[in-house]
């Protein structure tokens, strides 16, 4: 988790939401980003999709099988749905997102038995932490 918080506070010095994840196969690090919507002008550039995407092309192979995601905040729709396809086994997150998140909060896509793949889910992992980093960045804005 602590490297996901620093691709957050980077995303945050570039005025992004401060989300941030990475992807872990065995013990390296094979994808990290902070979220990237903005400079990017990209909607579908969450932290997740971009750790994803650096990750399969470290492995070669969009199967992310046997890696574990770590992130900042609970991932979206978006972000589930692409944790599945990706095959990834285990995804660990901070916070719960009461208003957007798909893995337990509004619903659960990652551990849904009618998919073919489900998968591993540790929450609330550094929650205080992350959650601190989201409610400042969000203060300072208004």
């Amino acid at each position: 988790m602590a490297a996901a918080l620093e691709e957050a506070r980077r995303a945050a010095e570039l005025g992004e939401v401060p989300v941030g994840a990475v992807v872990a196969h065995g013990d390296r690090i094979i994808g990290r980003a902070g979220n990237r919507t903005v400079t990017l002008q990209d909607p579908t550039a969450h932290a997740e999709i971009l750790a994803l995407r650096e990750a399969a092309a470290a492995l070669g192979s969009w199967r992310l099988l046997g890696a574990t995601l770590v992130v900042t905040l609970e991932p979206c729709a978006m972000c589930a749905g692409a944790i599945v396809l990706a095959r990834i086994e285990r995804l660990v997150y901070g916070p719960d997102d009461p208003k957007a998140g798909m893995c337990g909060s509004l619903e659960n896509l990652v551990e849904d038995p009618r998919l073919n793949h489900r998968v591993d889910v540790v929450r609330g992992v550094r929650a205080e932490e992350c959650g601190d980093l989201l409610r400042a960045f969000f203060r300072a804005r208004r």
